[in-house]
């Protein structure tokens, strides 16, 4: 008894000792929720929900021919035009060549948004594609259009002729978390159907590459080929567009970013109805309040706006919403809607779900002290109307691309010949027709898709009027100003 007593009471003290160590740091450690061995969390399940909604598109642009200016060779082009090889064709010793572009190809992802074949993108997936062809996660095949596109975002919205496809189920992406676990799913480096893990890094991630920026930060692997693709939570929801990646290399080296959902939606919304996205200003200019106390400090100024946390105006555009409701140079917005506000990234990802007419309640800092403000946001033109797309017909003119015999005829090298002038802008203007058009807000224009180009731009911009430069058929040049507006 005495020999089984020797072996018991080492136990019971080991025990003992296992029990007030469980006890101790049930008592000194804050309640977590316990962590299972091995894997954190079951992966399979998201991954089989959206692998079926991300897709692959390839992207052609086909060869083209374009004409050229190029330094003339006085030696060498001399034996083949003794005079104008030496003196140059065209302006300042330049000669005008046509040269053929090669083919292009590339790949990226998409994400079906819905059943009837409406799919999400990054613009720079499809940028200047003459064709699109969209291959699903089943291998068929089909021919896509482009409903519409944002540059300022990086979206684009493309369409497929199809029924009962696999649509993903979108999230909120104000509801994930850093630290949560995400997937990454897409076709990197011609590897289709490619999915990879990690978690949520960071969130309205400013990288100043784009106009509107608050990415989600993860570093689930995203290489050339994810833009595009889809981030999705645990339970296979979209939660953001793969866009960008952070790399020296071109290649993955720790980080990757995409676009939450709340601006995607907002922007697929616009693209469908209007055209093109309603964007709402305040109508400043500034940044983080932390980036312009750090540089007053290396100046050797000192500066207490009594907070670091904000976005500083720094400038206030007069036909702004800002400027309507009082703000002035020097203000910090804390706060939009109750919103905390820290820096500007994460006041451009509320404003880009807004549109021009809504309220908000916007609260800033002077003389260290809060105020709050009802604004009514604008768009950049600094009025509140719906802003669309123009389109040639706005001009009401016919045009087409000059011969090389007026090239010669007039030394020049490129064009537009305004060919037929009906009622509209460019009646308006002054402009006749024979006029060729060779510039516009700056821009050369060589052909009709330039000056479609263009005009697009410039009725969405915070000016909508063509400064048109050109020479009419006589020699004489002419200047004018096309407002796109009434």
């Amino acid at each position: 008894m005495k020999r089984i007593w020797n072996y018991i009471l080492p136990a019971l003290c080991l025990v003992a000792i296992a029990f007030s160590v469980a006890a101790f740091n049930k008592a000194e450690a804050a309640p977590t929720t316990p962590i299972a061995v091995g894997q954190p969390v079951d992966l399979t399940y998201a991954a089989d929900k959206a692998l079926p909604s991300v897709v692959h598109i390839k992207y052609v642009q086909n060869s083209k021919i374009k004409t050229v200016d190029v330094q003339s060779d006085p030696f060498s082009d001399f034996f083949s035009d003794p005079f104008g090889g030496f003196f140059g064709r065209g302006n300042g010793g330049t000669q005008k060549r046509q040269v053929q572009t090669p083919k292009r190809e590339a790949t990226g992802s998409g994400v079906i948004i819905s059943s009837d074949g409406y799919i999400v993108t990054n613009n720079h997936v499809v940028d200047g594609a003459d064709e699109l062809t969209v291959t699903l996660n089943d291998n068929k095949e089909f021919s896509a259009r482009i409903i519409g596109a944002d540059k300022t975002t990086d979206l684009a919205l493309i369409k497929i002729d199809g029924k009962n496809l696999p649509a993903i189920t979108i999230a909120n992406s104000d509801d994930i978390k850093v630290g949560e676990w995400v997937l990454a799913v897409g076709n990197p480096l011609g590897l289709n159907n490619t999915v990879t893990a990690g978690i949520v890094s960071a969130k309205a991630r400013s990288l100043g590459a784009n106009g509107v920026e608050a990415f989600i930060q993860t570093d689930a692997a995203i290489n050339r080929g994810n833009s595009g693709g889809a981030l999705v939570n645990t339970r296979g929801e979209l939660v953001g567009i793969n866009a960008m990646l952070y790399s020296q290399t071109g290649s993955y080296s720790g980080y990757g970013f995409a676009i939450p959902t709340t601006i995607m939606n907002k922007v697929v919304a616009d693209l469908k109805q209007y055209g093109t996205v309603q964007r709402a200003v305040i109508g400043i200019q500034g940044g983080d309040v932390k980036n312009f106390v750090d540089i007053q400090k290396e100046q050797g100024k000192e500066v207490d706006f009594g907070t670091m946390e904000g976005v500083y105006i720094d400038k206030v555009l007069d036909d702004g919403a800002a400027n309507d409701a009082g703000l002035k140079k020097g203000d910090v917005i804390v706060a939009v809607d109750g919103q905390k506000v820290t820096r500007m990234a994460e006041l451009q990802e509320i404003l880009a779900k807004k549109r021009p007419g809504d309220k908000i309640s916007l609260t800033y800092m002077r003389d260290k002290k809060k105020h709050t403000e009802t604004i009514t946001l604008k768009n950049e033109q600094g009025t509140t109307k719906v802003v669309k797309n123009a389109d040639l017909d706005v001009l009401g003119a016919n045009f087409r691309e000059i011969s090389k015999e007026t090239m010669s005829q007039l030394n020049i090298s490129y064009g537009l010949e305004v060919i037929k002038v009906n009622s509209g802008k460019m009646a308006d203007a002054g402009i006749s027709r024979g006029f060729i058009i060779q510039k516009i807000n700056d821009e050369s224009i060589k052909t009709i898709d330039d000056l479609q180009r263009v005009v697009k731009e410039a009725s969405t911009s915070k000016e909508p009027v063509l400064y048109i430069q050109g020479i009419y058929p006589t020699g004489r040049k002419a200047y004018f100003a096309v407002p796109l507006q009434d």
